[in-house]
C-alpha cells in the first residue's frame, strides 16, 4: 500500500526561525494548493509598497485600486494572484469562503459586484514547491504549520501577522516572535 499524501491546503507555513537570510525569513505563507505534484502558496505578510492601482491597469473599483499589493513569493513576480472572500462563495477553492484566482477578468467581475462583505488581497508572484520539496523542508523543520483562518488572513495587518500567529502558539514561540530580526541586537 502506498504512502498517503497529507495536503496542507488551507494551512499557514511560518518561518520557525530557521530561514534567516532567505526570501522566507519571518514570512507567513498560505498554502493554496498541495498534492503529490507540488505546492503553491502566497506570502501574506510582505508588502510591495505599491497600491494595486499602481501596478495593474484594469477597470477596477476604487476600493480595490487602493488596496496594498503584496509580494506573494519569489516565483514569477510579474504573475498576479488574488484571494477573494465573501459571505458565501460556492466556488471557494482554498478553504470555505476563500477563493484563489489569477485572471484580470475575474478581478474585474469581483470589482463590478463589490459589496461591503467582499474581501480581497492581491499578490505579485507566488511561492512554489516541486514534488516532495515541501515535505523535505518540513522534515528539516524549516516551517511551522498553523491552521489558516479568514480572520488572520484579512483582519491582521501584514506587518503583524507572523508575530501574532507565533504568540498564539505558546511561550516558546512567543520568545521567537519578540526576538529582534538581527540577534546581535540582543
Amino acid at each position: 500500500m502506498g504512502k498517503t499524501h497529507k495536503s496542507l491546503k488551507g494551512y499557514f507555513l511560518l518561518d520557525g526561525g530557521n530561514l534567516a537570510g532567505s526570501f522566507f525569513h519571518r514570512t507567513v505563507v498560505l498554502i493554496c494548493h498541495h498534492d503529490e505534484n507540488g505546492a503553491f502558496g502566497l506570502v501574506l505578510n510582505r508588502e510591495s509598497g505599491h497600491a494595486v492601482g499602481e501596478a495593474l491597469v484594469a477597470d477596477l473599483a476604487e476600493p480595490i485600486r487602493e488596496l496594498p499589493l503584496l509580494v506573494g513569493g519569489p516565483v514569477q513576480p510579474q504573475a498576479m494572484s488574488f484571494l477573494h472572500s465573501d459571505v458565501f462563495l460556492p466556488d471557494a477553492n482554498v478553504m470555505p469562503n476563500l477563493r484563489l484566482g489569477h485572471s484580470v477578468e475575474e478581478l474585474v467581475e469581483i470589482s463590478e459586484s463589490w459589496s461591503p462583505t467582499s474581501r480581497l488581497k492581491l499578490f505579485a508572484g507566488y511561492a512554489g514547491w516541486a514534488p516532495g520539496q515541501l515535505e523535505g523542508e518540513l522534515k528539516r523543520k524549516a516551517w511551522l504549520v498553523h491552521p489558516a483562518s479568514l480572520e488572520l488572513i484579512f483582519d491582521t495587518p501584514p506587518g503583524e501577522l507572523w508575530q501574532t500567529i507565533l504568540r498564539s502558539k505558546g511561550p516558546i514561540y512567543r520568545l521567537l516572535a519578540e526576538s529582534p530580526e538581527d540577534l546581535s541586537w540582543n
